[in-house]
């Protein structure tokens, strides 16, 4: 895809992109594909993913109470434990406000740990990593932020979540469709966000201004972007999933950079 060589312009050391269609095939790839990147918060969803196979399985459910008082797996997953953003303070009441969590996600993976008796990296690994063949990615401390992955790897994953094996269609939807709809909260980077969307894991485009996808996506868009200078994205509509991974902080560079890129991408998928 021509559109991948944009990219090259980026003002960072090195970037890598693919795109993966619906159905499976890779549509390009651009930039060293095999080099190892943090993902920094695109680390989520992985852990996401992993949460909702333990659901599926029977070691925990959705509802099960996890993390303060009245917060259950859901809400961990959905950004509305009451959690605050990197620390196991209470700054709400679960379910009244969307408060992005890395201290949230810490404490799922605490509970899926001991709901499966499993270390929460060794269960990614054996869930998720393994059976999709991603033996470039890893786990090396929270499972909110510290995963490394490859964009070959993240393309084995964005194929997955647009015709998933692992999960069960219905789950999947569920997870990317909105979840305590209507919450307002700030979307990191972007500021504050009414309402601030989110499905379980996978935050959702919709309406949402400023962002870091085009504004040709579709509504309908889920992914995660993170501030290791990292994004997944989803568009049902366009059929198709990008990847881009780069070792340059998210900033203003990206802010600036990602949307045109993805409007380009989209724009060569509808062969415009």
């Amino acid at each position: 895809m021509r559109s991948l060589e944009i990219i090259d312009s980026w003002p960072v050391p090195a970037a890598a992109a693919g795109v993966v269609l619906a159905d499976g095939r890779v549509a390009g790839v651009r930039g060293p594909d095999g080099q190892r990147f943090p993902l920094a918060s695109v680390t989520k969803p992985l852990a996401a993913y992993a949460a909702l196979v333990a659901v599926e399985e029977g070691a925990t459910e959705l509802d099960e109470p996890a993390g303060p008082p009245g917060s259950t797996v859901r809400h961990l997953l959905a950004h509305t434990s009451g959690l605050a953003f990197d620390e196991h303070r209470v700054m709400a009441e679960p379910g009244t406000r969307r408060l992005y969590s890395n201290a949230g996600f810490e404490v799922l993976g605490e509970h899926i740990a001991k709901a499966t008796g499993i270390p929460f990296a060794e269960y990614l690994r054996e869930a998720v990593l393994e059976p999709l063949g991603m033996g470039a990615t890893e786990l090396a401390g929270s499972p909110a932020k510290d995963g490394v992955s490859t964009v070959r790897d993240l393309l084995a994953f964005a194929a997955e979540v647009q015709a998933p094996r692992l999960l069960a269609r219905e789950t999947v939807a569920e997870a990317t469709s909105v979840v305590f709809p209507g919450l307002n909260g700030v979307l990191p980077g972007y500021g504050h966000q009414k309402p601030n969307d989110w499905g379980l894991g996978f935050s959702i485009r919709d309406h949402k201004s400023p962002h870091w996808t085009g504004a040709a996506s579709s509504p309908r868009t889920f992914g995660h972007f993170g501030q290791s200078g990292t994004f997944l994205w989803v568009d049902p509509d366009a059929g198709a999933a990008c990847v881009a991974l780069t070792d340059r902080a998210f900033g203003t560079w990206a802010a600036q950079a990602w949307p045109p890129f993805t409007d380009a991408v989209l724009a060569e998928l509808r062969g415009a």
